[in-house]
């Protein structure tokens, strides 16, 4: 779990006295074995709201919990408790993949060490490739061996920065897979990604932030919010009295029309499509299909990280 309280960080430049707040009062709750996606342009604080919570820099102003350890007074156990992919994990060039995890798992003090370093370089497809200097990898390979090194101690909670970035369609895919292997098990995942579509799919709940906390809640429930539903309904031919058909309906918010498609805006098709089909029927309507307009998490984003507001 993760559980943040006003959580706010402030960069001091001695030079020239100027203080730049990159974190401004974050309260954030975050249950276990959740999948929270981490939203936000480039210098929106996410990396320092990620440092914060791994206990690599200590806040300026709040409190923090992770795994029931608070920042700034149990930063050891916060520390044994994580594991962390940062944005560029640096590996060890001239050693193997396998002696690199072998370093790494040793200082976890994990137990079964050779049988750890296997077990997720198999997983994540490095199995082959395990004597080969990490120097010789791809760019897509090392971000799967930094996976690997993240989750070698079995940690409660993860931090991934960016995890499919550099990686080919397939690469992603495994990665991907992984992550929704690792929240079955229960592990709590702090997502920061650029990649809206894999958020989407991957996120129980995400967070819109720069400097400050926007917007929390689900993908699905955030496409509400801003945008209502609306359904669409293919017509083979849009006459003007099929729309005034549907208009005088009460629970009808808003009627578009393209070509010979009806945008209808309503609060519950699931009860009142019936009868939207039904009147369209009888104004002579011939209906192809109808189906639920799907905005983007991208176009949710960018309307609320335009505007600022919650």
């Amino acid at each position: 779990m993760i559980r943040t309280e006003a959580l706010t960080k402030v960069f001091e430049s001695g030079r020239k006295n100027v203080s730049v707040r990159a974190v401004e009062a974050l309260t954030l709750d975050i249950k276990q074995g959740e999948v929270f996606g981490f939203l936000g342009p480039n210098g929106a604080g996410k990396t320092t709201t990620v440092r914060m919570l791994s206990a690599l820099i200590g806040p300026t102003a709040g409190r923090a919990w992770v795994n029931n350890f608070e920042v700034g007074k149990q930063d050891r156990d916060i520390r044994a408790s994580i594991g962390i992919l940062t944005e560029q994990p640096g590996m060890y060039d001239r050693l193997s993949a396998e002696k690199n995890l072998n370093i790494f798992a040793q200082l976890y003090g994990v137990r079964d060490v050779p049988g750890q370093v296997e077990k997720y370089l198999r997983m994540l497809g490095l199995w082959e490739r395990r004597k080969d200097p990490a120097g010789s990898f791809s760019k897509g390979m090392k971000q799967k061996l930094a996976i690997a090194r993240a989750i070698l101690h079995e940690p409660a909670t993860l931090f991934l920065d960016e995890p499919t970035a550099g990686l080919d369609p397939e690469a992603a895919k495994i990665v991907r897979d992984f992550i929704e292997e690792l929240k079955i098990e229960g592990r709590t995942i702090f997502l920061c990604t650029h990649n809206l579509d894999e958020a989407d799919r991957l996120c129980d709940r995400i967070g819109v932030f720069k400097q400050r906390l926007i917007k929390v809640d689900t993908p699905s429930r955030m496409r509400t919010a801003m945008f209502g539903r609306e359904i669409e309904f293919r017509l083979r031919r849009a006459e003007p009295s099929m729309i005034e058909q549907v208009k005088h309906f009460d629970f009808v918010k808003n009627v578009e029309v393209y070509d010979n498609r009806l945008i209808i805006g309503i609060d519950d098709p699931e009860t009142r499509n019936p009868q939207l089909v039904k009147a369209l029927v009888e104004a002579g309507a011939e209906v192809q299909f109808v189906s639920e307009v799907r905005h983007s998490l991208e176009e949710v984003y960018l309307a609320l990280v335009t505007s600022g507001h919650k």
